[in-house]
């Protein structure tokens, strides 16, 4: 036997707890106790009488009190019964009760009829509706007529043999009244009534509360037994009270107390939503089958009875009595219509029977998932026709075979395992489960393997199993697509991020002492998105395509490859046990150079060639780093490339992350001094070289230190990074937002207070990209401080070539398109200066400094500077000599062509308060040459033009110049 059918065969593990046996055994003792002394009369006739009369009266009492308090206090369907139990007890105990105050209270004899006598027929109405209840319910009009019939049959029966062997001569009067002879009648009457229903409900009881029901019958069957004795006239002319006769009747109301309580002690109450389940657990075996077949005798049995009453008379040599003949007959038409009955519905019930029978054939053969059912040994008794569509092998050949044998080697063990936890729970908690495998399939369904994946619900069957199989081959491998897809690149079919970072947490954390020499390579493309501006997104896509490729092809078998997203790929080189330093370093800086050249040679696009670098960084897995800090140094060293040149390898060194964690802090510095109001706005007069007006203002922010110096932002940043050379671009993006707001607030302050002078602010190409800087950006701007668009002006401060010049000159265009004037800053200054004079809108040209420290006392430099001033005049551009600072560059300046200049000649830097008042006398002294009348003004329009004489109110225009007053780093 196979180990699936050893689980099957074992049998289930008993459930339910036994009854109290405390209770059992006071009951006996009480019971015991009063039998003991009706034995011996109680000791005296006193005592006898006394327990015979009002011992009873207690016992019926206490039943009584019992079913009722249980009737009031359990909500059920069965609750009127034991309130009809309980009515039927308090008449017994009533009847008791009435019987004593004559006999031992007054010490007469007991009248007949008296109360007591009416009492006792009490007793028994209740106790058959009572039983009624406790009856299960027919659920047809058939089934109600043959209860009636079965009751009809058991008490037809019991009359004909009590009336022929005693209530014949009963009925006589012999001397006796009427109403005497009557009462003599009732109580036998009454007790065959009562019998009847207890037969009846014997075989018809509900299988909810069982044993509460079987003790109430037991209790009320062994008073109608004492009843029947004390009917008999050979027991009655003797009957004294307190004689053993009294223990039945005192047993029965104890037991009829005691009754309602079993439930609770055996452990089989339930509430009435549970009754369903309650009356489906597996009853024991047998039980069913002797019951079904003494209900099956009962109509047999009660005509033998009749029979047997009727034999009796003709015995005794009598004549048939009338009453023997009446209920004679009624038994046997009973019978013969009860028969009828049951043949009609035998044939209904075959009928029906059949017509399931096909329906279920029909569902079995035509479903499309596969029905098995397995033996306790294990073996496949039957399995449906579905079997050849789904597994590829026609039932009759797995019918007899073990299904362990079926299952896959792999899965038996989960099987048998799921089976044996099945079986060992309660079908009512769980009557199914569910079990996934893999099934042994035909040759034409075997996907190449002979194995198919197979889902299967188990249901219980007669100590085996059910199983209801669909196949579920395709759900799996569907599964186990999107599981692929979940991690791996669904471009590149690499490994993606999330995979990646699970392998590396794995060689991390469970690699051997060993293998220190495990690296990380953090792989970027340089170069990618002037692919993607260029040629396109798709070629850009075939690139990585590509690129992963050969990445896959280079690492080697135990090796990872990655694509972390966009152009960033990994791999994860495992170690070689190399315990040298030099030599792993040595080793893995091999294996990325070889990879960086492989990365960095042509691809072949769309008929074309494409060259791409690959700036590779490397970290190791030493001892104390986990796998986030692993991934995070190989990025670092990555972008340490990258700031190298790019196209080389990098190895991590722990000052990188210092240097990121102090760049970090750098720019919180910087935020904190924004938030703080520690920056404040200086603004530098740009004068007309002619006259000496101060046409615009060059707005520059300041920095105030705790010591109250102002310093510049890159002195405030070489401050911070203590003299190391850093990129402050993306740290001073904040700045620049903050200073071009605050320079269109004051400028229109100062508008409103009457001075309406322009102001300039200097930005780099990358910032006038922001989408902070776009035109909706900078007319939202202006609107909510109200300056007109004309008085600002926007400084190119560089030309960064990695900026693309046509998305900057279509900013600047729709810039000037809406009012703001473009200036270019430093001009002469960096190589890109005449490829930007070339390409992009520019209103004002502001010369270096560099341009201007040497004009007098240099020729050359003189010569250079004077054509480029006459580029700037040819093209209709106003110009802005920077750092003019001794009154010989102004004259040299002017004589050039030079229209305005800024510098320590006029004024440094000034606040608020300053500039107001320097505006108010609106212009500065400048040295001037004999006979020297004309003048150049910068105007508003919208391009520069050159008037003589004095300027205008709307001579304004100009951008500013870097500050030639800046403050010195203080010593640190």
């Amino acid at each position: 036997m196979s180990a699936l059918g050893a689980m099957l065969s074992r049998p289930p593990a008993p459930a339910g707890k036994p009854p109290g046996v405390v209770p059992q055994i006071v009951l006996a003792v009480l019971c015991g106790g009063y039998a003991v002394g009706a034995a011996f009369g109680w000791g005296s006739p006193e005592v006898a009488a006394f327990m015979g009369d009002f011992g009873l009266s207690f016992a019926a009492f206490l039943a009584a009190f019992s079913c009722g308090l249980y009737a009031r206090k359990r909500r059920s369907r069965f609750r009127p019964a034991w309130m009809l139990f309980a009515a039927s007890s308090a008449m017994a105990g009533l009847g008791n009760g009435v019987w004593g105050w004559y006999e031992v209270i007054q010490g007469t004899t007991v009248p007949s009829p008296c109360l007591a006598d009416f009492c006792f027929l009490l007793f028994a109405p209740p106790a058959i509706v009572g039983l009624l209840v406790l009856a299960k319910r027919p659920v047809t009009r058939a089934g109600w007529v043959c209860l009636g019939l079965d009751s009809w049959l058991i008490a037809g029966s019991l009359v004909t043999l009590s009336w022929s062997l005693a209530l014949a001569h009963t009925a006589h009067f012999q001397g006796r009244s009427v109403a005497q002879s009557a009462l003599s009648l009732a109580y036998p009457l009454l007790d065959i009534v009562l019998v009847s229903m207890v037969l009846a409900l014997h075989f018809r009881r509900s299988s909810v509360h069982r044993s509460a029901i079987n003790t109430a019958v037991a209790a009320l069957a062994l008073t109608v037994l004492c009843d029947a004795l004390f009917s008999s006239p050979l027991l009655r002319e003797h009957y004294r009270s307190g004689q053993i006769l009294d223990a039945g009747w005192f047993a029965g109301s104890m037991l009829l107390a005691y009754a309602p309580w079993v439930a609770r002690r055996a452990g089989e109450e339930c509430p009435e939503e549970d009754v369903k389940p309650a009356a489906r657990r597996v009853q024991p075996h047998g039980s069913r089958p002797i019951a079904g077949s003494l209900a099956a005798l009962t109509p047999y049995l009660a005509a033998a009875v009749c029979t047997l009453g009727i034999l009796t008379n003709v015995l005794d040599g009598r004549r048939i009595d009338r009453v023997v003949l009446f209920t004679g007959c009624t038994v046997v038409l009973a019978l013969v219509v009860r028969q009828g009955i049951m043949l009609l519905d035998n044939i209904t019930l075959t009928q029906e029977l059949a017509q399931k029978e096909n329906h279920f054939r029909s569902l079995v053969q035509g479903s499309s998932d596969v029905i098995m059912i397995a033996a306790p040994t294990g073996v496949l008794r039957y399995v449906s026709p579905a079997a050849a569509g789904v597994y590829g092998r026609d039932a009759e050949e797995l019918v007899g075979s073990e299904l362990a044998s079926l299952i896959h080697p792999e899965d038996l063990g989960r099987v048998v395992h799921e089976v044996r936890r099945f079986l060992a729970a309660a079908p009512e908690d769980e009557p199914t489960t569910r079990i996934e495998c893999r099934f042994r399939a035909g040759e034409q369904r075997s996907g190449g393997d002979g194995w198919l994946n197979v889902e299967s619900t188990v249901n219980r069957h007669h100590g085996g199993l059910i199983f209801n199989s669909r196949d579920v081959t395709e759900r799996v491998r569907l599964q186990a697509q999107l599981q692929h897809n979940a991690s791996h690149d669904a471009l590149t079919d690499l490994p993606n991020r999330a995979l990646f970072t699970e392998r590396v947490t794995q060689a991390v954390i469970g690699r051997r002492a060993s293998d220190h020499d495990t690296a990380v390579l953090y792989i970027d493309l340089d170069g990618f998105k002037q692919v993607n501006d260029t040629i396109g997104h798709q070629a850009g896509d075939e690139l990585l395509v590509q690129a992963a490729r050969r990445l896959g092809d280079s690492v080697r078998s135990g090796d990872i490859a990655a694509r972390l997203g966009g152009d960033e790929f990994a791999a994860l080189i495992t170690g070689d046990g190399t315990r040298d330093r030099a030599a792993r370093e040595f080793r893995i800086h091999e294996i990325a150079d070889r990879l960086r050249i492989k990365l960095s040679e042509p691809y072949r696009i769309d008929g074309r060639d494409v060259r791409v670098a690959a700036s590779i960084g490397v970290a190791f897995a030493d001892p104390g780093v986990s796998p986030a800090g692993l991934l995070r140094n190989a990025d670092l060293a990555m972008y340490r490339a990258k700031q190298a040149g790019k196209g080389r390898v990098e190895l991590y060194a722990p000052q990188m992350q210092s240097e990121v964690a102090h760049r970090a802090e750098l720019a919180t510095k910087l935020r904190t001094a924004l938030h703080d109001g520690a920056f404040t706005l200086l603004h530098q007069p740009v004068v007309e070289l002619a006259g000496g007006r101060v046409t615009a203002v060059a707005a520059h922010a300041r920095w105030r230190s705790a010591q109250g110096i102002l310093f510049t932002p890159a002195e405030f940043l070489r401050v911070g990074d203590r003299g190391r050379f850093t990129d402050d671009g993306e740290r001073t993006a904040e700045l620049d937002r903050w200073q071009l707001e605050a320079a269109v607030e004051q400028a229109a302050a100062r508008h409103r207070a009457g001075y309406p002078v322009p102001v300039a602010v200097r930005l780099s190409a990358r910032r006038l990209l922001d989408h902070a800087l776009s035109p909706k950006g900078v007319e939202s701007l202006l609107t909510r401080h109200g300056l007109p668009s004309r008085a600002l002006v926007l400084e190119l401060s560089d030309s960064d070539s990695r900026i693309p010049l046509d998305d900057l000159e279509r900013r600047l265009v729709a810039l000037r398109r809406l009012g703001v004037r473009i200036a270019l800053d430093g001009f002469g200054s960096g190589y890109a200066a005449i490829s930007a004079l070339r390409r992009l809108p520019v209103d004002v040209l502001r010369l270096d400094r560099g341009l201007v420290d040497g004009v007098v006392e240099s020729a050359r430099l003189h010569k250079i500077t004077a054509g480029l001033l006459r580029i700037a005049g040819d093209l209709g551009m106003q110009s802005v000599a920077d750092g003019v600072d001794l009154p010989e560059q102004v004259l040299a300046l002017r004589s050039m062509g030079c229209t305005h200049g800024m510098g320590m000649a006029f004024s440094g830097p000034l606040d608020e308060h300053r500039l107001r008042r320097s505006l108010t006398h609106a212009h500065y002294p400048v040295p001037d040459l004999p006979g020297q009348s004309r003048a150049v003004v910068l105007t508003g329009s919208g391009l520069p033009v050159r008037r003589g004489g004095p300027a205008g109110p709307d001579s304004l225009m100009h951008p500013p110049l870097r500050s030639n007053s800046e403050t010195s780093v203080p010593p640190t």
